[in-house]
C-alpha cells in the first residue's frame, strides 16, 4: 500500500530553520523528521512512499539521491572515483519524489498525484508530525467502516498548564495536560481513490472542501488515537521531539 507524505509547504511558523531547507528536512537526532515518519510506517510493513514536494524540493531529492553516502561510512578514491563501502546504509524503501508545485495547497498536492493513486486504497500523512498510532488498527478501522476516508483524531497536550479556579482559588493545577476540549485532525489518513474526485485544483485545501464535503456525505470515519502525537510547528516542538529521541524512549521509535 502506498504512503503519501505531504512535504511541500513553506514551513513559515518554523522560519528560523526553514530558510534554507523544507520543514520535513528539519532534523530530529541527526535524521530529518521525514525519515522518522517514513521509518515508522516501514515498521508496519509500508515501504512504498510518494513524497509530494514543493518548497525547496531539490533538498529532499538530493537527500534521497545521496542517501547511501550521507548515511554510511566509506572510502573513496579521488583518482578514479571508486567507492569502498564500510557499512553501507540500506533501506527496503521505494521512494517516488514528485514536485507538486511551489504554491499548491495541501489538497492540490494530493490532486497532482491522481494518476499514481487512482486505483488503490492509500495512506496519507503530513511531513511534520510524529505519533505512535497503531497503523494496523487504523487500517482495520477503515476497512470495517467502508467509507471513503478515515482520519486519525487526537487530543494534543495543552501548550500551557491548566488551572481550575473557583472563587479566586486554584482548585487544581495540571502541568501541560492532554486537552479535554475535543478531538482534532492528527493526520495519518486512510483514503480510497474516490476521495481524489473531491479535489478541484492546485488551490484546493485538503482540510476545507474535500474533507468537509466527505464529512457532510457521512463518508469520513474517525479513528480515535489517545496515545502520543506531536506536530512540529515551532522550535519548542522541535526541541521537545529532540529530547524524546535523545532519551532513548521516543514513542515513535
Amino acid at each position: 500500500m502506498k504512503v503519501v507524505i505531504l512535504a511541500g509547504g513553506f514551513g513559515t511558523r518554523l522560519s528560523e530553520l526553514t530558510d534554507k531547507i523544507p520543514k520535513p528536512m528539519v532534523s530530529i537526532g541527526q535524521k530529518p523528521i521525514l525519515w522518522h515518519i517514513m521509518n515508522y510506517y516501514a515498521k508496519f510493513g509500508y515501504t512504498e512512499f510518494i513524497l509530494a514536494l514543493g518548497y525547496k524540493a531539490e533538498v529532499v531529492k538530493n537527500y534521497f539521491l545521496n542517501y547511501p553516502s550521507l548515511n554510511s561510512d566509506f572510502t573513496i578514491s579521488l583518482e578514479n572515483g571508486e567507492i569502498e563501502w564500510i557499512n553501507r546504509a540500506r533501506q527496503n524503501w521505494k521512494v517516488t519524489l514528485v514536485d507538486t508545485g511551489l504554491n499548491s495547497m495541501t489538497g492540490g498536492r494530493l490532486g497532482r498525484l491522481r494518476d499514481i493513486l487512482k486505483k488503490d486504497t492509500f495512506l496519507l500523512t503530513y511531513g511534520d508530525g510524529l505519533s505512535n498510532v497503531n497503523l494496523k488498527d487504523l487500517l482495520d478501522c477503515h476497512k470495517d467502516n467502508s467509507k471513503i476516508a478515515t482520519v486519525t483524531t487526537v487530543r494534543p497536550s495543552a501548550r500551557f498548564g491548566e488551572l481550575n479556579i473557583e472563587n479566586n482559588t486554584v482548585t487544581s493545577f495540571k502541568e501541560k495536560p492532554q486537552t479535554s476540549q475535543g478531538w482534532i485532525n492528527g493526520g495519518y489518513f486512510v483514503m480510497e481513490p474516490e476521495f481524489l474526485d473531491f479535489i478541484e485544483s492546485d488551490e484546493t485545501i485538503l482540510e476545507k472542501d474535500p474533507l468537509e464535503n466527505v464529512s457532510i456525505l457521512g463518508q469520513l470515519n474517525a479513528f480515535k488515537h489517545e496515545g502520543f502525537w506531536q506536530c512540529m510547528d515551532s522550535i519548542r516542538d522541535k526541541n521537545h521531539l529532540e529530547k524524546l529521541w535523545e532519551s532513548g524512549e521516543a514513542p515513535w521509535a
